[in-house]
């Protein structure tokens, strides 16, 4: 712990198994901007809420020079599943080795119901075309929040 990035900082690379059997590497990503979003766990309803958010404004985000990673611990054939139960169109990465989400500092100690456990905490990170941190969302609140990003994205 500790190693809370901060915008302007270079982004963590990364290079992990996608859905659809694809690696998904940021140094792929460089020229373009980069949405990489951290979601706890697939099919549980604020991560579904964010990735349909995310998968209908993807054109848009597209048009505005951006890519869409969602990462989380789960493995690639459940991220498979996920986005075809709910027609997701954006890319998921899984990180079961919580290598990135370490480097990324979203591997965090959360609470529930007084109980503690380590978890992702849901976090989004604007990267720009050259592989710089441009904006960070910590502790998202679903509603709302894939806009608030494209705004961010227009705005770069």
């Amino acid at each position: 712990m500790g190693n809370e990035l901060q915008e302007s900082q270079k982004a963590p690379e990364f290079d992990l198994p996608g859905d659809g059997g694809v690696r998904i590497r940021l140094a792929d990503l460089r020229g373009t901007a980069a949405v990489v979003y951290f979601y706890p766990k697939d099919d549980t309803s604020g991560c579904t809420k964010e990735a349909i958010a995310f998968s209908q404004l993807k054109g848009e985000f597209e048009a505005a020079g951006a890519r869409i990673v969602g990462i989380s611990a789960d493995p690639p054939a459940k991220h498979d599943a996920f986005k075809t139960k709910h027609d997701l169109t954006i890319s998921l990465a899984s990180d079961e080795e919580k290598e990135v989400l370490e480097a990324y500092g979203v591997w965090v100690e959360k609470s529930m119901y007084g109980r503690r456990y380590m978890g992702i905490e849901r976090s989004t990170f604007l990267i720009d075309k050259t592989g710089t941190i441009a904006r960070i969302w910590r502790k998202v609140r679903v509603p709302g929040h894939a806009e608030q990003v494209l705004e961010a994205v227009k705005a770069l």
